[in-house]
């Protein structure tokens, strides 16, 4: 935890506010529909609760986290305001650039924005240790009460309660100063406190008070009400956590003052006992902090009324309602605890990143640092993505073991990673050994494509069919590209008619790749000569790919503080580039295309939250990002200060 930056602890907090006021609602409701039963049961759903948000943060820090995906940042394509063409060859290539500028809607201004979030958690902070201290400063005063009182005088009397209500531990009865409040404190050893001139009451009253007292020591009380008070000190910003607690001390009262009826105390002098020692006894508030008080003024008329309501339900809850509503709480709260909100787009590189690896470790939590990973190679921070990534599979071996699913998934990722660094030898090695970790299952079905393609760069056609058969066999939902490759290899093979009735299948198979597998098709036909039916394919292709571009950008939101050209407005200017390169599939396949991507070309000249709108896939996207990420910029300009503004950049692939 202590690896984590800024946003890392606002989500762990934001997470714990929005599962805490989930839980106390629960307990709400459940409360409610048990309106009819006796106030221990609704004392112990309220105990309950205070339980489940008191453990909240530690189980969200310890269980493996279930992540649920936020639509967090989207932004809205726009008509392009600016175009830079790279032009890239077989190898590296030569390259030109264009640009003009295009008019758009008026600029907006930049939002301003504090760091408000930190000014959150620190308040938080504050209030939680401001009542921390209270709950402490009152134990120790009790603590200080306890060893000044000296023992109550009718001590036969306290032995005699103790044993009708069940109580089998010694309880230590004190006196203290006469007019206090009569209360009981104690965590790992009660104790009662009985106020000195308590001798001057009636024998009846006497009984009926200490009667009380142990019936809190009975149920346990002095623990349920500490912990009610912690979940209260966590979450004091919290106005169902205040609610919680008014609940709580109301039910925890009225099933104590059950008990006592059920003992045999008739209801009228139970009242009158009572009304006389909240109107003549005096309660300390700072001992209230950590102890639980006879009577509380506030409260004194509601218990009366149910005191002296012969119809209420006094049903005492045994241990197996109490094991009953903990297994019910540990159900509810488990899953959500290890919910955690996952923003697609606000990943950071932690500052610390062994220290990051250790909270992941102790939290056994793989996401975190694939996260972080992602983050890192976006910044072309390769080692640390790679370390990153090597912990998260060491996590994901040890947690779900080395020969599971979860373990060949991060091993795909580690060879995703390493493929992306052109480092083919170790690429293949992890693919290599995600395949035989993964088996026969689909998800081995885009190692198996990998490795293909390499054997196919190779020249092993032999090997590279035996790859693609293979997942074509293992992964129907991908078949269709299984089936691409093995017609680019049966091409290469000088068998065009095998080719041929390859591809024709891959296009009737309905694959996600569908539009790749149509332009790789269209382009093995102008080879063939066959222009006009290639043209039909490429038709088809780019109908689907911008199908697929409507669905992503039909949903996202404009961003704030980012201009379009015009109004004011010049656009920016390219200073450095880096040229794209081919990727090894594209290469292996003799693909060639454009590929479009919407930018924001910050004031600090680079291209942030690339989007792709018109893609070619083989990893050419990619490829293209990965350039953009490096080019320099001279940004946008208004008002003779540098601004932010869209861009779209058209990446063309050819093959010399």
């Amino acid at each position: 935890m202590f690896g984590w930056n800024e946003a890392a602890w606002f989500s762990f907090f934001l997470g714990a506010a929005l599962k805490s006021t989930a839980v106390l609602s629960a307990a709400w409701i459940a409360a409610f529909l048990l309106r009819r039963r006796s106030a221990a049961a609704r004392h112990l759903v309220w105990t309950g609760a205070a339980a489940a948000v008191v453990a909240l943060p530690l189980l969200s820090i310890s269980l493996p986290a279930l992540r649920t995906p936020t639509v967090a940042g989207l932004r809205l394509a726009v008509p392009p305001t600016f175009r830079t063409t790279a032009v890239a060859g077989h190898g590296t290539g030569a390259s030109q650039a264009a640009e003009h500028e295009n008019p758009g809607a008026p600029g907006q201004p930049a939002a301003w924005r504090t760091d408000w979030k930190i000014t959150v958690m620190l308040l938080w902070a504050i209030g939680a240790a401001a009542a921390l201290g209270q709950l402490l400063a009152a134990a120790a005063a009790i603590a200080r009460v306890r060893r000044s009182a000296k023992p109550f005088a009718d001590r036969d009397l306290c032995g005699a309660l103790s044993q009708a209500l069940g109580i089998r531990h010694s309880v230590d009865v004190l006196e203290t100063k006469a007019g206090t409040m009569p209360m009981t404190c104690g965590i790992l050893r009660s104790a009662v406190f009985m106020p000195s001139d308590a001798c001057e009451w009636t024998e009846e009253r006497r009984r009926v008070v200490l009667l009380h007292e142990l019936a809190h020591v009975r149920r346990g009380d002095v623990v349920t009400h500490v912990l009610a008070r912690a979940a209260l000190t966590m979450y004091w910003w919290n106005p169902l956590a205040w609610t919680a607690w008014r609940e709580f001390l109301k039910e925890r009262e009225r099933a104590t003052d059950d008990l006592v009826l059920n003992a045999g105390t008739r209801a009228s002098d139970y009242a009158a006992h009572l009304l006389e020692v909240a109107r003549a006894m005096r309660c300390s508030p700072a001992l209230g902090w950590a102890a639980v008080a006879m009577a509380r003024r506030s409260q004194l008329e509601g218990r009366l009324l149910a005191i002296l309501d012969s119809g209420v339900n006094r049903k005492s809850t045994g241990r197996a309602g109490a094991l009953a509503a903990a297994i019910v709480a540990l159900g509810i709260v488990a899953p959500l605890a290890a919910v955690q909100a996952q923003d697609t787009r606000e990943q950071s590189v932690p500052a610390d990143v062994d220290a990051a690896i250790r909270s992941a470790m102790a939290q056994k939590n793989h996401e975190i640092l694939e996260s972080a990973a992602k983050a890192a190679e976006q910044l072309r921070n390769f080692d640390t993505a790679q370390k990153l990534l090597t912990s998260a599979v060491a996590i994901r071996a040890s947690v779900s073991g080395a020969q599971s699913v979860e373990y060949g998934i991060g091993l795909l990722k580690l060879g995703e990673l390493e493929s992306r660094r052109h480092n083919t030898a170790s690429a293949e090695d992890f693919y290599s050994k995600a395949a035989q970790v993964l088996g026969d299952r689909p998800e081995a079905s885009r190692a198996l494509l990998y490795l293909g393609t390499s054997a196919l760069a190779n020249k092993n056609l032999a090997q590279a069919m035996d790859y693609f058969q293979h997942a074509q066999r293992i992964d129907p939902q991908h078949a269709g590209t299984a089936m691409m490759w093995m017609a680019v290899v049966r091409e290469r093979s000088a068998d065009v008619y095998e080719a041929e009735a390859l591809f024709k299948n891959a296009v009737a198979l309905d694959d996600p790749q569908s539009a790749i597998i149509l332009k790789v098709y269209a382009q093995f036909l102008r080879r063939q000569g066959r222009g006009d039916e290639a043209a039909g394919l490429e038709a088809r292709a780019s109908a689907l790919q911008k199908a697929n571009t409507a669905q992503v950008t039909s949903a996202t939101a404009p961003a704030t503080g980012v201009y379009r050209i015009g109004n004011g407005v010049a656009p920016p200017r390219v200073l450095a580039k880096v040229e794209p390169e081919y990727s090894e599939e594209a290469r292996a396949a003799g693909f060639a295309g454009t590929v479009t991507v919407s930018v924001e070309i910050g004031t600090d000249g680079l291209a942030h939250n690339p989007l792709v709108t018109r893609g070619l896939g083989l990893g050419l996207d990619e490829r293209a990002i990965d350039a953009i990420s490096q080019w320099r910029f001279q940004p946008g300009m208004k008002d003779g200060q540098p601004v932010a503004v869209y861009a779209t950049i058209e990446v063309n692939f050819k093959l010399l």
